[in-house]
């Protein structure tokens, strides 16, 4: 069969009952008020730029940024992001703790191989996004949480009904800068109203990276723009006189890697081995992905296109390796899911995958999206405040670790995940506000 052994498919489907039922079982408790007396003293903004590539924050001066190195925590070689190395399955991964199989946004784009529904990134239906987000965790606890433009906040969970005040919908226009000041103005509301949990999603540098790649100017400028936002937050803290109290964390979702056309593979130099039709490729680069019809063995078309690819006589071929999903290495936890397709391929750093050649595929451009074990895909993570110590490198660790974190910051039971539950006390401070 075309999709997957029949244990795989018997796994997820007996996850998925699970899932609705638990789904359920929160949908129909009572929602706690939006407002509730502030018990917890700690408060936590996250900040997410995406497609910042760790080493990005030396390309300039970033005095702001390096303020938060300098006083804080720093992942001394980066953050290690989830496979893909992909926007939304990234994002998720940060406030969930689970990979993205667990919590099902496999991709920015993918269809649902049993009814035949499409994901995109403006689809907030709760029955994609699975696991339990860290805003829904802290209202479902009894505090207040913010999330301005976070991929997933429009989702509707538990108690997190997306509150007007504190999740505004989607809006691109919306200026980072007044981004910033709507999180300041959330710590000017009463102590009783105020979040205990704010993230802000800024689309910088990935917007410049992917016209020009991670080596151009305008990388550099987009950067100093960040810089000058965190200055605008840090600046805003210390007027309110709560720089010291509140734990602020930067980070990204993956890094950026340069493309050209001298690193194309073609799908149509690979037919006198096998025959790709354009309709069972779900994702093109740099996750390949491909759906082939019931009665088409996958496991033949993943041995034919190796044979092709290795032959030495498909251009750029050896950059190419198509595995059956369950035969991925294990590292990337991308195989137990029902919505990942069948067969992956993993590109070489830097590589695309097109359908048949063109004259118009000349362009020099940035990409992510490969395995999360390239340098390139690493990304930033920085924190300071009363839980962070001054002036701490730490080993570079997987992004699934960061709900945790957030959880014990926050002194909040957390739900199931991926992570480690040691973890946090590993790069937290004991130090109290």
């Amino acid at each position: 069969m075309a999709f997957s052994n029949s244990n795989s498919v018997a796994k997820n489907l007996i996850f998925l009952i699970l899932f609705s039922i638990s789904v359920t079982s929160i949908l129909s408790a009572k929602a706690p008020p939006l407002i509730r007396q502030k018990k917890n003293k700690d408060v936590v903004i996250l900040i997410s730029c995406d497609g910042f590539r760790f080493g990005y924050q030396h390309k300039t001066s970033t005095p702001n940024i390096h303020r938060l190195i300098r006083e804080g925590t720093e992942a001394e070689n980066g953050l290690i992001p989830s496979f893909p190395t992909i926007t939304y399955p990234n994002h998720y991964s940060i406030v969930t703790g689970l990979h993205p199989p667990y919590h099902g946004i496999i991709n920015n784009y993918f269809p649902d191989p049993i009814t035949g529904e499409y994901f995109t990134t403006k689809n907030h239906d709760p029955k994609w996004w699975l696991g339990e987000p860290i805003w829904q965790t802290v209202v479902d606890q009894g505090y207040n949480a913010a999330a301005i433009f976070w991929p997933g906040s429009e989702v509707k969970k538990g108690s997190w009904t997306c509150p007007k005040q504190f999740c505004p919908k989607y809006n691109r226009s919306v200026t980072f800068e007044e981004r910033v000041d709507s999180i300041l103005g959330y710590l000017d509301l009463p102590k009783e109203q105020q979040p205990s949990f704010m993230a802000v999603y800024f689309s910088d540098p990935d917007s410049h990276g992917h016209i020009v790649g991670p080596d151009h100017p305008s990388i550099t400028d987009a950067v100093a723009r960040i810089d000058s936002v965190i200055g605008r937050l840090i600046d805003g803290l210390e007027k309110r006189g709560i720089f010291d109290k509140v734990n602020v964390i930067m980070l990204g979702d993956h890094g950026m890697v340069g493309t050209c056309d001298t690193r194309l593979i073609f799908l149509d130099d690979l037919s006198p081995w096998v025959t790709i039709e354009p309709e069972w490729v779900t994702s093109q680069s740099p996750l390949l992905a491909i759906t082939p019809p019931d009665g088409v063995s996958a496991a033949e078309i993943v041995s034919k296109m190796n044979e092709a690819l290795s032959s030495d006589k498909v251009e750029n071929g050896n950059y190419l390796k198509m595995y059956l999903k369950e035969d991925l290495p294990e590292r990337l936890h991308y195989a137990d899911s029902y919505r990942i397709p069948p067969i992956i391929g993993l590109l070489g750093e830097g590589y695309k995958v097109e359908l048949k050649r063109s004259e118009s595929q000349k362009e020099c451009a940035g990409a992510h999206g490969y395995d999360n074990a390239f340098f390139s895909m690493r990304t930033i993570f920085m924190a300071r405040g009363p839980r962070f110590a001054k002036g701490r490198k730490v080993p570079s660790f997987k992004n699934i670790e960061i709900y945790n974190v957030l959880a014990s910051i926050l002194g909040l039971k957390g739900a199931p995940n991926n992570g480690s539950a040691s973890f946090a006390n590993s790069i937290l401070s004991n130090k109290e506000i």
